[in-house]
């Protein structure tokens, strides 16, 4: 059958109207024509104007040709939507056009001819119906026939139904454009055909559960599969006819939406409940489901279908399981590194609206993942690096994986001549600032689970690295490590402890020039001072005393050098320092220097008061170092040793070998300090004393000899590195200095506010002294309910009569 639409196209090029001649008397008015424009090429226009003697044949046309030309329409019409026929149409398409315009323009029997084509629409849509049917028993006789092959007879009849209705709108033009366009209440051709096939088909019960039934086969194969159907390319194609009856939405979109929650509802509870899938590899099933229906959906469905189907799929799997996901799949995904993973579950959770629960989820581990290395007492010098690690880690995990991707607004792009265009722009990756305030939460609420020990240990690591010093690192490199460190120093509120233990490491470094850099020293203080604690600007002051200390030693040296004395000068070293700026207790008794170490020292003592009238020097010799040297069999060495390791070996002068009761009273060194100083020279790696028994404890039994076979590759050797590393000893001397300062600080606090107050109870005093002191530390109600009963009974306060729960102070 030779399709309308050639018929009606006309040919590009024609000379039909140049040609055209005007027959001689005839009646018809037309306007001029222009020979000179046929000639030329030029188009020519040609108004034609109805005669007067032709609109009165038209209104004479006799009733018999008006139904003559309705029955020639009927039986083409009929013909072409008979479906099982195949040969021409009665007459011609010219034919039926001019009939059904006479009919419409010329006899007014336009309702007439519409009820007809009416009739003949019914009648093959019921015919449509009644085929599909009959293809549906079909299917259900035939066992291994799918119901999914259904869709392609179902296809047909769209096709050929959508085919033959613009075929009827091209005949019926004149019945369809000039009388159905001014009948308000009436629809037009496709309109009336579409809905009779909605009726007919669409809204049938039957027909409309087994084209439901063929998707639902077709999606659940795939889903279960894993794979394309076979007859997949059929879905595109049954969307775009559903689409063109305005029935996708209801038929297949809501259909297809119902069928997705329904099997992922159903897979979730079978994977987890049945067979005991595990967290992070129902996480991954999550993750490769989604992406198989965003692939499913980009290549069948309409794009604005795909978030919707997406959507659906997340929620359906992950109802019900997102508390089992975060306690099970969380913790193991972090301890292996998984960030890709992790990356995934945080974007599943975020599609769900569970992201508040993932964050709970997210502090509580990284609290007690904090808990757990802070309180690992067996584990203490490793903590610090721990903690970076892990606090490492977490930053990544903040700043990589738990981000909300945002697409930048841009401007409209300016008008250009170019087609190129621009392309979209790059989602910006933004941290979710909760998980990151989660974390900082956390690691202070994991610092609270182990008083006074963080703090301290941040500040031995700080100490450890300042002496290091950057070893082949750039300064920034460096830089970004000590403020690492310095980041944990904030999770603390024993801020006083890590004053007392850096300020005391500090001291060591500087007068035992073990420090790396003076210039990293003083911008670390800088930085203390101003971002963390003021009371750090007494680190400026010891800076000034040594560099004071270093001038007076000049002046020592030029003194002697004048009095004709400069050699023995030359081999002291002074170091004046304010106590007060010093984290160092005086000593009530110290170790027995030789007689020419006393020597010079009172010569320098001499010297000094000579100059500073009314001051007074305390000698400290624990921090002291010299230089020995020793002969061995092996050849002579230069020994760097502290000053207590000195007086020990300067005894062997004079004896070969010495018992331990001996050296000490020669000395007079307390006992825990000798033990450690005999240990370090007879115990360690470098033994240039032999012990008696053999051992790593020094007993009061030991003797002690020369080791005159000690050797070293190198001439210059270190032994006084016993005076770096701070012994349990003064760990403890130190934190009983930080209680007892605590106590003076609670003292001060409680007296000052009720000083200011004169009146409070006990719940207003205990709250205005922890926010008095909180800078420096946070209290435990214990520690000041015991100070405020010590200032009752120093008399600064005492109880109201009345209230005892009350206190008043006492001027």
């Amino acid at each position: 059958m030779t399709d309308l639409y050639s018929l009606l196209t006309f040919p590009q090029r024609t000379n039909a109207f140049s040609a055209y001649r005007a027959p001689a008397g005839s009646h018809a008015h037309a306007a001029p024509v222009s020979r000179r424009g046929a000639a030329d090429g030029t188009p020519i226009q040609i108004t034609v104007v109805r005669s007067s003697a032709s609109t009165k044949r038209a209104e004479q046309a006799k009733p018999a040709d008006s139904q003559a030309d309705i029955a020639l329409i009927r039986r083409c019409v009929r013909v072409l939507l008979d479906r099982s026929h195949d040969g021409p149409l009665p007459a011609t398409y010219e034919e039926v056009y001019r009939a059904c315009r006479a009919t419409v323009c010329t006899t007014r029997a336009g309702e007439q001819l519409f009820e007809g084509v009416k009739m003949e629409l019914e009648k093959c849509v019921g015919g449509l119906a009644m085929a599909l049917s009959q293809v549906k028993a079909k299917t259900k006789d035939e066992e291994k026939r799918e119901e999914v092959e259904w869709l392609e007879p179902f296809i047909e009849v769209c096709a050929w139904f959508e085919k033959q209705v613009g075929l009827l709108q091209s005949m019926l033009a004149y019945l369809d454009r000039l009388y159905l366009l001014n009948k308000k209440d009436t629809l037009d051709i496709r309109s009336l055909a579409y809905s009779l096939f909605e009726q007919r088909i669409f809204q049938s019960v039957d027909i409309a559960k087994q084209l439901q039934a063929s998707i639902e086969q077709w999606v659940t194969w795939e889903r279960k599969n894993e794979a394309n159907h076979p007859h997949r390319d059929r879905i595109p194609v049954l969307i775009k006819h559903l689409q063109r009856h305005g029935q996708y939405h209801n038929i297949f979109k809501l259909f297809y939406y119902d069928l997705t929650q329904s099997f992922y509802l159903d897979e979730s509870k079978s994977v987890v409940e049945q067979t005991k899938m595990d967290a992070r590899a129902f996480l991954k099933h999550c993750a490769k489901r989604r992406i198989q229906e965003q692939e499913r959906a980009n290549e069948l469905l309409p794009e604005s279908n795909t978030e919707d189907v997406v959507a659906i799929t997340d929620k359906s799997l992950l109802t019900g399981r997102l508390d089992w996901l975060a306690a099970d799949a969380l913790k193991p995904l972090i301890e292996n590194k998984s960030e890709s993973q992790l990356k995934v579950m945080y974007k599943l959770f975020a599609r769900v609206d569970g992201l508040k629960l993932l964050c709970a989820a997210w502090k509580a581990y990284v609290q007690a993942a904090v808990k757990a290395i802070v309180t690992d007492a067996e584990h203490d010098e490793e903590m610090v690096p721990r903690l970076l690690d892990f606090k490492a880690f977490a930053d990544r995990l903040v700043a990589e994986a738990f981000v909300d991707e945002i697409i930048p607004t841009t401007e409209p792009p300016q008008a250009s001549s170019s087609r190129v265009q621009p392309a979209p722009p790059t989602p910006a990756k933004v941290p979710n600032q909760d998980f990151a305030y989660a974390l900082v939460d956390a690691f202070a609420m994991g610092f609270k689970a182990r008083r006074n020990r963080p703090a301290e240990m941040v500040a031995k690591h700080l100490d450890r690295a300042m002496r290091k010093g950057q070893r082949g690192k750039k300064d920034e490199e460096f830089a970004r490590e000590l403020d690492a460190a310095l980041a944990l120093y904030r999770f603390t509120d024993d801020k006083d402890v890590f004053r007392a233990f850096y300020h005391r490491a500090l001291a060591k470094r500087l007068l035992l020039q073990r420090s790396a850099s003076d210039d990293f020293e003083k911008a670390m203080l800088k930085k203390l001072k101003e971002q963390y604690d003021p009371e750090f600007g007494m680190g400026d002051h010891m800076f000034t005393d040594l560099a004071l200390s270093r001038d007076l030693m000049r002046e020592y040296i030029d003194h002697r050098t004048r009095v004709g004395d400069p050699s023995s000068a030359q081999r002291l070293s002074v170091m004046v320092l304010q106590r007060s700026f010093w984290p160092f207790a005086a000593r009530k008794h110290d170790v027995d220097l030789p007689v020419a170490m006393q020597e010079e020292l009172i010569k320098y003592s001499a010297f000094y008061k000579s100059k500073h009238q009314g001051r007074k020097l305390d000698w400290d010799h624990s921090l002291g170092i010299a230089t020995l040297k020793a002969q061995f069999k092996p050849g002579e060495k230069e020994l760097s040793v502290s000053l207590y390791q000195a007086v020990v070996l300067l005894l062997f002068n004079d004896g070969e070998e010495i018992s331990f009761p001996d050296i000490k009273a020669q000395t007079r060194m307390e006992d825990a300090e000798l033990r450690r100083t005999l240990q370090s020279l007879a115990c360690g790696k470098k033994r240039v004393l032999k012990k008696q028994p053999a051992g790593k404890d020094v007993n009061d039994t030991d003797t002690f000899q020369f080791n005159a076979d000690f050797t070293d590759s190198r001439f210059q050797v270190h032994i006084n590195s016993i005076q770096v590393k701070e012994t349990p000893e003064e760990s403890r001397r130190t934190q009983t200095l930080i209680e007892g300062d605590r106590k003076h600080a609670l003292d001060a606090a409680i007296v000052r506010i009720m000083k200011a107050r004169k009146e409070l109870s006990y719940q207003q005093l205990t709250s205005a002294t922890v926010e008095a002191v909180k800078n420096h530390f946070k209290p435990d109600v214990g520690s000041i309910k015991q100070r405020i009963q010590s200032l009752v009974e120093q008399e600064y306060l005492r109880r109201d009569e009345e209230d005892m729960n009350k206190y008043i102070y006492v001027a």
